[in-house]
């Protein structure tokens, strides 16, 4: 992914003050989708998320052996807990010499997510084109665990795919009749993916982001079993964040349980001047279309994600040279009049 401008003057003038510094938590139950999400009620206090302390450093640039290129990035990735305790950490490291759209995914390995300094432990999966998948074409993988099963969805530069696995290490793709793994897509060259999965209401909800007409937006399905996916929604499209490509990076959903409102982290920048875009809504299926009544803020991070643990909030994100990922706490505090 390349993050494209987007940030005008006036967005400074017609939103509240912008936020600096600046998985795993999924929240469960909330309102389900429903009308246009209103903008926050006059008067009330409204909680933005806010970078606390230093950063760790959790992944480096890692050695792929003779796929390695000097060029390379870790770029978007997946933290989780396996079930033996451990942290695992996949990326997608972009640039390499795999062939194809020179995509890969690469795996670490802590004992403690407050530990620096992770241990890689290579190449953890590339793309299969028996299945359907683009050759060299895995991005952003993301993962839950539902019951005993942990599922992992990825992209493969045009379909969401599926694998799942038992002790959060290991994943089997999960294939259709037609032998193939894409579960839905946005269309041939919409380069459908970054999808993260929440649960909201009585479906689960698969945010992701694709480009028809090279318009980038944030996405939305939902599922009673990751089988079945409704039509696409467009739940954030434009307004200071932008319309092109690369505006609707990396989206991630937070339900905020002390206060019932949802989050999304939607990133336009990545490297030094790293921008996402944070918007807050009742409604988990609207934050805004051609609108900024939900925007909140800004952080200056790539590619976020949000992890709860032992009733801590963190933050995981791309270090601003691209070669590597990093971890702070987060707090949500009352945001500037």
């Amino acid at each position: 992914m390349h993050p494209t401008p987007w940030l005008m003057v006036a967005l400074l003038l017609a939103m509240p003050a912008v936020l600096a510094g600046a998985r795993p938590a999924r929240g469960e139950a909330g309102p389900a989708a429903g009308a246009k999400a209103p903008a926050a009620p006059a008067g009330e206090t409204v909680l933005v998320p806010q970078v606390e302390g230093p950063w760790w450093t959790v992944a480096g640039d890692p050695d792929l052996g003779p796929l390695t290129d000097p060029k390379q990035q870790p770029v978007d990735f997946a933290v989780w807990q396996a079930a033996d305790g451990t942290w695992q950490l996949w990326s997608c490291i972009r640039q390499t010499r795999c062939g194809g759209k020179t995509r890969l995914f690469h795996r670490w390995e802590g004992r403690r997510l407050t530990d620096p300094d992770w241990t890689p432990l290579g190449v953890a999966m590339q793309a299969d084109p028996a299945c359907g998948e683009t050759p060299g074409g895995l991005q952003a993988p993301h993962v839950i665990k539902v019951g005993n099963t942990y599922h992992m969805f990825y992209g493969d530069w045009e379909n969401i795919c599926h694998a799942t696995g038992t002790d959060g290490k290991a994943f089997m793709r999960v294939r259709g009749p037609d032998g193939r793994t894409g579960l839905f897509s946005e269309g041939p060259g919409c380069n459908t993916r970054d999808i993260m999965v929440l649960r909201a209401g009585e479906r689960w909800h698969g945010y992701y982001t694709a480009y028809p007409n090279r318009e980038g937006a944030v996405f939305c399905r939902t599922s009673p079993d990751f089988k079945t996916w409704s039509d696409s929604r467009r739940v954030a499209f434009g307004g200071a964040a932008g319309t092109g490509p690369y505006s609707a990076e990396c989206p991630f959903v937070v339900h905020h349980k002390d206060t019932g409102w949802y989050y999304l982290f939607r990133t336009q920048r990545y490297g030094q001047d790293a921008r996402t875009s944070v918007y807050r809504s009742r409604d988990p299926q609207d934050f805004g279309v051609n609108d900024d009544r939900c925007l909140v803020g800004t952080l200056a991070v790539a590619a976020p994600e949000i992890v709860e643990h032992e009733g801590r909030t963190y933050i995981a994100a791309l270090l601003p040279s691209l070669k590597g990922i990093r971890v702070a706490r987060l707090a949500w505090v009352p945001r500037e009049p």
